[in-house]
């Protein structure tokens, strides 16, 4: 889902580019039409005739949308979309949520999302030190959490809960 972010040159051309850049990762900074119009190409049973579908994928190099990066083929039998807003009950995500066969919600605490946010942005450059990332997380990422949670769509197939598992982390990783 990552790859239908809107282009920083779309957020930038917005009425209030300081509001859109800030708040990149909302529903509105996604180009939620695309997303739908790539759900309803898939719906329908691929055959041998089917012709090759492409989606975007998301730079975190150039923190934008690269097109046309992510290969589809007819040969395809199971497909996995992952994103914070697949499960949001509106709009085109609605939309989109009622052609998928099968809803798995990860739930996960509050204070642990914004842990693992904060380092993660850290690591990808989203944010430049600690003090940055921590913001963009308490202003941002967790607004968008608390949306999807209060708008989750009703008949979540599986739900997940995400717990620390130590035996998991990364090396050199606290």
């Amino acid at each position: 889902m990552d790859g239908y972010h809107l282009p920083l040159s779309t957020l930038h051309a917005m009425s209030d580019p300081v509001h859109a850049l800030a708040r990149r990762g909302a529903p509105f900074t996604f180009d939620g039409p695309a997303y739908l119009s790539l759900i309803t190409s898939l719906r329908p049973p691929l055959t041998p005739s089917t012709p090759t579908i492409y989606a975007p994928s998301f730079s975190h190099t150039t923190k934008d949308p690269v097109a046309d990066s992510i290969r589809i083929g007819k040969e395809s039998r199971v497909l996995v979309f992952e994103g914070n807003y697949l499960s949001l009950d509106e709009g085109v995500w609605r939309d989109a949520g009622d052609m998928m066969d099968e809803h798995w919600f990860v739930d996960v605490e509050e204070e642990v999302a914004g842990r693992r946010l904060v380092e993660r942005h850290i690591r990808s450059g989203v944010a430049g030190n600690r003090e940055e990332a921590e913001r963009r997380v308490k202003e941002n990422d967790l607004v968008n959490g608390r949306e999807i949670l209060e708008k989750r769509r009703r008949g979540i197939s599986e739900l997940v809960v995400s717990k620390e598992d130590q035996g998991w982390k990364a090396v050199g990783e606290e």
